[in-house]
């Protein structure tokens, strides 16, 4: 049964309140948001990657003060540990039990800023919120309410200081953005605007949590036709078999990617899945999730550019 239209428009009328909403704040970078919403509607992750300086923060609070909901961020350093994230069990001397202190992963927006500076032990306690929405403390388990996202910026790490993600902890954000410098005529904007306050301190919400957990309804429902499934499944099936990549997508890779493209379908109006949705999201989901192979890197040839090579040579479904 297909999902009704005008559930379809008022899904993308929400999502183009968030990134109207967003772009008053950062300035030229219209492809960066979108995907940023769409994948707060696919109930993904997201992971900015990028030099210092560009706006990865700025971003992330844009989105999450986009929405009337719980909001926490965490400043990941090399001390940060992981009860920090996921909250700790303190005994209280009063009641002679244990209670539970919530940690800073319980929102529905969790901004983590600069997220390869703390130590892969502290990482790895975000494996279970991210995939499963839940946080198991001292075998007690407490579930993280919907909508909940995760947007983590991290430098490249080339950078001093900074630790490379694993692999099983890069798999599990929906898509990867970066940033990249402004173009003059945005960054000189951004010098008038940003010069005598933050731009953030007048930003609204325009809509809620309550809002975007229908939203999220709606999209699952989109239809995605056995063809489609078929090419996601040829896409990331290619990656593993490319002898310029060591590790290719995985299946939950093939999962988010079908995901992100039911949402960018809706967020365009429409109640179906088109082979453009998925093409479009194929970079932003799968290039953090491919290494190169020694050759490959030795040859300057990034794991985008593989990507691109792979999909060109992948028939698109033409019914």
């Amino acid at each position: 049964m297909a999902v009704d239209a005008n559930d379809v428009a008022g899904v993308a009328k929400v999502a183009a309140r968030v990134r109207e909403n967003i772009n008053s704040v950062i300035e030229g970078k219209d492809d960066v948001v979108t995907t940023a919403v769409t994948v707060l509607l696919a109930e993904g992750h997201l992971l900015i990657e990028d030099i210092p300086g560009v706006g990865k923060t700025m971003l992330s609070k844009a989105l999450a003060r986009s929405i009337d909901s719980t909001v926490r961020r965490i400043q990941f350093t090399p001390d940060l540990l992981p009860s920090d994230v996921t909250g700790v069990s303190i005994f209280n001397q009063d009641t002679r039990q244990f209670e539970f202190r919530p940690g800073g992963i319980f929102a529905n927006i969790v901004v983590g800023d600069e997220i390869n500076r703390a130590s892969p032990k502290t990482q790895s306690a975000l494996l279970e919120c991210m995939e499963e929405r839940q946080v198991t403390v001292d075998t007690q388990t407490w579930p993280l309410e919907a909508p909940f996202m995760v947007i983590a910026t991290q430098n490249p790490i080339e950078m001093e200081g900074t630790y490379a993600l694993p692999e099983a902890q890069r798999d599990r954000f929906m898509a990867r953005v970066s940033m990249g410098y402004p173009v003059m005529a945005a960054e000189i904007a951004m010098l008038a605007s940003h010069s005598r306050r933050s731009p953030l301190e007048d930003l609204r919400p325009v809509t809620d949590a309550e809002e975007i957990r229908q939203a999220i309804g709606v999209i699952n429902q989109v239809h995605t036709a056995d063809s489609i499934l078929r090419y996601a499944v040829q896409l990331t099936t290619a990656t593993r078999h490319s002898p310029d990549l060591n590790l290719g997508a995985s299946p939950r890779a093939s999962l988010q990617l079908v995901r992100a493209a039911k949402s960018y379908a809706c967020m365009a109006g429409r109640n179906y899945v088109l082979p453009d949705d998925i093409l479009t999201m194929a970079r932003p989901v799968l290039t953090h999730r491919l290494i190169p192979s020694v050759e490959a890197a030795m040859s300057s040839r990034d794991t985008a550019m593989i990507l691109d090579g792979i999909v060109a040579s992948v028939p698109v479904p033409t019914s």
